[in-house]
């Protein structure tokens, strides 16, 4: 059975549930939904999954997002706000996954359910629940599809990290270090990007999840080594950025990009080449459990439940690619279109 269709199959069961205090549900139950931007077309998914449920079920919803990725303070305003507009729920992908904290306690505190959407909050349990892909075996199934497509020359790669930003948040952490682990590079400490040894490892540089941080990083690596020849990127607009910086010195076809997301347009870039394969996520299924969980908490005190034997709410993961590899499953980039931003 594929990913996917596990995590719908989960989804479906989503009855199961833990305890809370009884709410009472009107036709004033509002929610709020809090991107790290408006801009990249993954937040714009789920921004459409969220209205979509929220319009199904009669709610609220309010959005609120970042100027740029990494747009800290602005987050934090926007929880205060819906705390001050008596919000059932807050759904968030944070920009910094650490200082969000003692704004989202404050939130709990006024009785709000709060969930992480996409990238899990530091600690995990400072949300009441995480709907989120695996984001270590997002980057696990990129790393081995890489090593397995270049075979014995893995030995002697040069390789780079176009990573998301200084603070490493944890979706950031989490996709470098499945990504080097899969790929064979011994790791440091699992919850730190840079401390590996591993004399492949080029260097790792921010990208700000954008195409222009994307050019940016790529270019900052190349000058430090202009052998690279493997790109992990923190997401698709940062390869198709990592890209560009490549097409400039004539060395596209000889770089082998990996990334995360699974978009529609990132889909299209592993079709035309640019991208080698990706590992697909799905931020509509996330937004619209998070909606749900939103309404069962306003009716009735329910709280959503981890997926067994994991600390969080697991929408699945699946690579794209047109090149498979043996002991790394994966699906088409047909299959990969029909799916994108499911």
């Amino acid at each position: 059975m594929s990913t996917l269709k596990t995590a719908l199959l989960a989804a479906a069961a989503f009855g199961v549930i833990a305890t809370a205090p009884a709410h009472a549900m009107d036709e004033k139950t509002s929610a709020c939904l809090i991107t790290k931007t408006d801009t990249n077309p993954f937040f714009v998914k789920m921004k459409e999954g969220a209205e979509a449920k929220a319009a199904e079920l009669g709610i609220l919803l309010k959005s609120f997002a970042g100027k740029v990725d990494g747009d800290h303070e602005t987050q934090v305003a926007a929880i205060e706000t819906c705390i001050a507009d008596g919000a059932k729920g807050i759904l968030i992908t944070a920009s910094d996954t650490s200082s969000i904290v003692s704004a989202v306690k404050q939130a709990r505190d006024a009785g709000l359910l709060v969930i992480a959407l996409d990238t899990p909050l530091e600690p995990i349990d400072a949300a009441d629940a995480t709907f989120a892909t695996d984001n270590f075996l997002a980057g696990e199934l990129i790393g081995k599809w890489a090593a397995a497509t270049l075979g014995a020359e893995a030995a002697n790669a040069k390789i780079a990290t176009l990573d998301l930003a200084v603070s490493q948040p944890s979706v950031d952490v989490l996709r470098n270090q499945g990504f080097l682990q899969g790929f064979g590079v011994d790791l440091g400490d699992p919850n730190v990007i840079g401390d590996e040894t591993d004399p492949r490892l080029v260097g790792s540089d921010v990208t700000q999840g954008n195409e222009e941080g994307g050019r940016r990083a790529m270019e900052n690596l190349l000058a430090k080594d202009p052998t690279i020849n493997v790109v992990h990127t923190i997401n698709e607009p940062a390869a198709a950025g990592a890209y560009e910086a490549l097409k400039a010195i004539g060395r596209e076809g000889d770089v082998l990009i990996v990334s995360v997301d699974g978009g529609c347009p990132g889909v299209a870039n592993v079709k035309d080449g640019v991208i080698g394969a990706t590992s697909q996520q799905y931020p509509l299924l996330m937004a619209s459990l998070g909606i749900e969980a939103i309404a069962a908490w306003a009716k009735d005190g329910t709280k959503p439940v981890p997926t067994e034997g994991k600390d969080f709410f697991d929408t699945g993961v699946a690579l794209v690619t047109d090149k498979p590899v043996d002991g790394v499953e994966s699906i088409s980039v047909a299959e990969g279109m029909d799916k994108c931003w499911g």
